[in-house]
């Protein structure tokens, strides 16, 4: 399946939210869908069908897996995949649109490292609002849920780019309204236990 030039930015949009979430779910699922004939990758991501680059994803996916539910651990994988979640996002959106003009693509390619920001940054905010609950359980589902979203829109965006697009964009208002929630409940935390300890 190829897709026109609107199809694939919404395709990207999807692609970059998912990435966010788990780089290494959106990657593999990505390549399993090229390798099956079932999307038509842009020249630039054909490295993505590999039998390697999918394989390489899917034992990184399976790491992820578990370290991603262990309470207080999970914060610290997260932090560290900044710094891998969204510039593969970007790469990815980069790679996507060579086809573009150099000014159209650095502006495809900041929106797709901005759209991973923002599901990578709800995902953390979140997850430091639950870590505190002394039980595992909710750690664990939305590790789960965040691991079906991923695999999910990717797919779907391949079969529905503009209805994959447009989930996003609901994802992304609930996601700026959760990271303001959680934003004022760490800092009412936190305030009070500075008055406490003041007094």
């Amino acid at each position: 399946m190829k897709f026109p030039g609107n199809e694939l930015v919404a395709l990207l949009v999807a692609v970059s939210f998912a990435a966010g979430l788990n780089v290494y779910a959106t990657v593999a699922t990505l390549g399993l869908l090229a390798h099956a004939g079932v999307l038509a990758l842009p020249a630039g991501l054909q490295l993505l069908a590999s039998w390697y680059v999918i394989a390489a994803s899917g034992v990184l996916f399976a790491i992820e897996f578990f370290a991603d539910k262990i309470p207080a651990f999970d914060l610290i994988w997260n932090a560290l995949h900044t710094f891998i979640r969204i510039p593969v996002a970007a790469l990815l959106t980069y790679q996507a649109t060579a086809s573009l003009s150099p000014l159209e693509q650095l502006g495809a390619t900041l929106a797709g490292g901005a759209i991973a920001l923002a599901a990578h940054g709800g995902k953390t905010a979140v997850r430091a609002a639950v870590t505190a609950s002394p039980e595992p359980f909710s750690n664990i589902s939305l590790s789960l849920g965040e691991d079906t979203l991923a695999v999910f829109l990717t797919w779907f965006a391949t079969r529905q780019p503009y209805w994959a697009a447009g989930i996003v964009a609901v994802f992304l208002v609930i996601t700026i309204l959760l990271v303001r929630w959680v934003t004022k409940a760490l800092r009412a935390l936190f305030g009070g236990a500075e008055h406490a300890l003041a007094g």
